[in-house]
């Protein structure tokens, strides 16, 4: 028996770990696989695949909600309903099945309708085949309702209460599951266990729709950083991974392109506003379509949202900051420019041939007050500059 540790949100990269230990399952010989739940739902297509991949399953495979405390909400409610047999720890829930949209709020009233309908009809579809209450599967999605461990069990929503995953094993013992007719035996089975691995649940991270907009920012600023300022590296270089990173995860998560083309016009106005005289309009419009372009960029992600809080303290620290810079920008333009006379006295250069020091990057003709001969390599400091003329002293005296 595997058992199949789920313990997290419903997405593709989760998907990806319950079906491939699925398939791994079956191509290893094992009597059954047994996932064990605990998930606050997540994406609808995500859920999908991972219900077509028990249902075609090539061995039987049981969900038990677990462990105490645990719940199987909004799309979990479909992976327990798919399994051959489903039981549920004593504490735990079933239930809240009803699709919202990318913000957590209802969807729009038609396609809400058109959704929930859908929705429904396969949720009662699965409880149908295998026996279970179709009521209580229509009313889940309709209406979101939940259920305990036991008043799942009185309206027949589940198959066994049990309190440990031996247990659950145990009163599947000689079942004959439906609608595909295995015959359970498997009281007293070797429990191997898998869980999450570290990279994926490293990756399972990397994909919050509330830190991919922020990588994706700091992807662009480090970039930016780098072109402006060439040669200092490590900012371009954790600015190439933070963007890489960021598109990885909207390759993973349907995003919206409107949100996110309105990000990077909001990022085009910042930086238009340091060159451009706008007394801070473009800087307030740019901090506007990046808050926006955030706040849509999950909106065809069923269960993800950005925090509209969040989005909201990022733009007023952007905007904080990106003041303090220009009002900076701003000062060293009109600051008046120091040239000759007022660059050279106090600077130190070396001698070169002919009599000839090189300060600040240009060679000049030099002196000594005292009419001392200047040697090359000495190091000198600059008294003062007549016409095209600097008077030097060695340096140290």
């Amino acid at each position: 028996m595997l058992a199949i540790h789920f313990d997290s949100e419903v997405n593709p990269v989760t998907q990806n770990y319950l079906c491939d230990n699925l398939s791994r399952a079956a191509k290893d010989g094992y009597a059954a696989a047994v996932i064990v739940l605990d998930t606050p739902g997540g994406l609808l297509q995500s859920k999908d695949k991972i219900v077509l991949c028990e249902l075609n399953a090539k061995l039987p495979v049981l969900v038990w909600v677990g462990p105490n405390g645990a719940t199987a909400g909004s799309a979990g409610v479909w992976i327990a309903q798919a399994a051959d047999y489903l039981g549920m720890a004593p504490q735990t829930n079933i239930g809240s099945s009803t699709p919202i949209d990318s913000s957590g709020g209802n969807i729009g009233s038609d396609l809400r309708r058109k959704l929930i309908n859908h929705e429904a009809a396969t949720l009662r579809a699965l409880a149908q085949s295998h026996g279970r209450n179709v009521q209580w599967a229509d009313r889940a999605v309709r209406v979101a309702t939940n259920a305990t461990a036991t008043e799942a069990l009185q309206m027949h929503v589940i198959d066994a209460v049990a309190p440990t995953l031996p247990s659950l094993l145990q009163q599947a013992d000689g079942v004959k599951t439906k609608p595909r007719g295995y015959t359970l035996h498997l009281a007293g089975a070797q429990i191997h266990h898998v869980h999450l691995g570290f990279f994926t649940r490293i990756l399972n991270t990397l994909i919050d729709p509330n830190i991919l907009p922020l990588l994706f920012l700091a992807g662009l600023a480090g970039i930016g950083f780098e072109i402006f300022h060439p040669g200092v590296v490590l900012p371009g270089a954790l600015g190439a991974v933070a963007l890489v990173t960021a598109l990885f995860g909207f390759s993973v998560l349907p995003i919206s392109w409107g949100g996110l083309l309105l990000m990077l016009l909001g990022v085009g106005l910042l930086v238009a506003d340091v060159h451009v005289t706008s007394h801070g309009a473009l800087t307030v419009a740019g901090l506007i379509s990046i808050a926006v372009g955030s706040i849509m960029l999950f909106q065809n992600a069923q269960g993800f949202h950005t925090s509209k809080p969040l989005v909201i303290g990022i733009a007023v620290t952007l905007g904080a900051v990106w003041a303090f810079a220009i009002s900076k920008a701003v000062e060293v333009r009109h600051r008046p420019v120091a040239v000759g006379a007022q660059l050279i006295p106090g600077s130190v250069g070396e001698v070169r041939d002919n009599g000839l020091v090189f300060v600040n990057g240009e060679l000049w003709q030099a002196r000594t007050r005292s009419g001392d001969e200047l040697r090359p390599g000495q190091r000198v400091r600059v008294e003062s500059l007549d016409g095209l003329v600097l008077t030097v002293r060695p340096e140290g005296t």
